[in-house]
């Protein structure tokens, strides 16, 4: 009876390891992923925050500081980001592999479809913003294959719900959207 405990114990543990883990992912401790992230990124993970967003022309990736006054991790983070939108820039997705330890969803898409997707650079106060834009459809569908990828590795918190359509202020009645003015 002593046995078919530890088998079922063995079994159960096995079972919840293995569901908890997504597609393709495996298994591998907080400490060594953040390590790989020290290196790859160039600044210290725990004294920095990421977060990633959706939007609907593409995405963000936003990095910072979680201390103000911490000008090293700061400016280590402009580096990075700036590497990041260069090398992003030419297909080149290596930084997030190692990191990861997986080639994370849409990179393919995104490297074959790198002449449709902008990089843009913003520096923020503690950090700095990678801003992914495009017009083509599936290039949008990996930027955020690629970002929900991010946020549930760093388990940011952020949406991974789908964005809503961009608006633009109609020139007549600059309503938020395209719509025409109503009667006068």
């Amino acid at each position: 009876m002593k046995k078919l405990g530890y088998f079922t114990a063995a079994v159960a543990t096995f079972v919840f390891m293995t569901l908890h883990l997504s597609h393709g992912q495996t298994p591998q401790s907080s400490a060594a992923a953040a390590g790989r992230g020290d290196e790859a990124m160039g600044f210290d993970q725990a004294k920095t925050s990421h977060h990633f967003k959706l939007l609907p022309e593409g995405g963000a990736i936003e990095i910072t500081a979680n201390d103000p006054s911490d000008a090293a991790s700061r400016d280590a983070i402009r580096q990075h980001v700036a590497k990041m939108a260069s090398m992003f820039a030419q297909g080149d997705f290596n930084i997030p592999m190692p990191v990861h330890g997986q080639k994370p969803p849409g990179v393919d898409a995104m490297t074959r479809l790198k002449s449709s997707l902008d990089y843009a650079v913003e520096n923020l106060p503690n950090g700095g913003r990678l801003r992914i834009t495009t017009s083509n459809p599936e290039a949008q569908s990996a930027v955020h294959d690629f970002l929900r990828f991010q946020i549930r590795e760093h388990k940011s918190g952020d949406s991974m719900a789908e964005p809503g359509s961009v608006k633009r202020p109609h020139p007549a009645n600059n309503l938020g959207h395209d719509a025409r003015p109503g009667p006068p």
